[in-house]
Parts: C-alpha cells; structure tokens; sequence
C-alpha cells in the first residue's frame, strides 16, 4: 500500500506541475477570461492541493515511517497554514497575493532541499543533524521525484493558482471605459 500510494502522490505532485507550467504564463488572460472556471475556482482548487500535500506529509511520517529532516518540518510549517487558510476560504479575508507569495517562499524552501539531495557540496550544509540528514532521499519515482519535489510541485501550483486570483480580483475591480456611473 505504501508504495502504490507513493506513487499515486507522485503522479499527483507532476500533475499540479503541469497545471501551474501551462497556467503561470497565461494568467493575464485567464483571469479576463468570463468562462474560465480555473480562474473561478481557483481557490478551491489551490486548497485540494494544499490538503492533499498536508495529508501526503503526514502519511509519509506516520504511515511510511519517513521521519521528516529539518526543511521537511519548515516546509510543512508553510503547507499546514496554506491547506487551513484556503480551506476557510476566503472567510478570513486573506488576500490571494499573500497567499501566493507565502507558497513561494516554500517552494524557495523545497527548491533549496531538492537541490540539498541531488548536490553533494550542499549536503554538508549545517541544517540538518547526521541523525536525519537533508540529503537523504527516501524514495525517488520517475528517476527525479523526492518528497521535496513534491512538496515543491504543491507550492507551485498553489503560488500560481493564487496569481490567477489575484489578477481576476483585480480585473474584476476595473471598470470598463465607458460604462463609469
């Protein structure tokens, strides 16, 4: 079961990379866009995301019996808060730019352990203890996959579906020409 559901997450986490390389750069369009239900629920959708990286983490930990190294815990210090924000939704009234920019900084931070794993100078950085180190890859699907990839991916698709709200709000804000009362 553990190695059927690693996979499947994998398979998840290149999805949510697909979704955020074919989206970022046609944000300005979408968000104009009347029929785009992307943009429309982009939220909701930025939040499955969220809560299915939360659920990953912790069936990783607690089921697979990876103990998470020091990144591992700041990263789920910047995906827990996203999957509760976004899961409130837009009760709390925090803006899809925060949103966007606090994902981003955790994929700075998966970015930087994907890097730690596969760069051996960086292995020897002092994050991470001997006992658990950051380097260690658990698992690795497709030949490229680690958990931090994943995690990555997540923060990706979320930071980019948050842009594509930001900029329908903002699009939605303006008033056309011609139509001012």
């Amino acid at each position: 079961m553990v190695e059927i559901t690693i996979t499947f997450l994998a398979l998840l986490a290149l999805v949510a990379l697909a979704i955020a390389v074919i989206v970022l750069p046609q944000t300005r369009r979408l968000a104009t866009a009347n029929d785009s239900l992307l943009s429309r629920y982009a939220r909701e959708l930025a939040a499955a995301i969220a809560v299915v990286a939360t659920l990953g983490s912790l069936f990783m930990s607690e089921i697979a019996g990876f103990t998470p190294c020091l990144l591992c815990w700041v990263q789920r210090g910047f995906m827990y808060p996203l999957a509760v924000v976004l899961l409130v939704n837009r009760r709390l009234g925090v803006p899809s730019l925060s949103l966007a920019i606090w994902a981003s900084v955790g994929a700075v931070v998966s970015a930087y352990h994907y890097a730690e794993e596969h760069i051996p100078a960086l292995a020897r950085s002092s994050f991470c203890g001997p006992e658990i180190p950051c380097s260690l890859i658990w698992f690795e699907r497709f030949e490229f996959v680690t958990l931090p990839f994943m995690a990555f991916s997540g923060f990706v698709a979320i930071a980019t579906l948050m842009l594509l709200e930001h900029r329908r709000a903002k699009a939605d804000a303006v008033v056309p020409a011609g139509r001012e009362s």
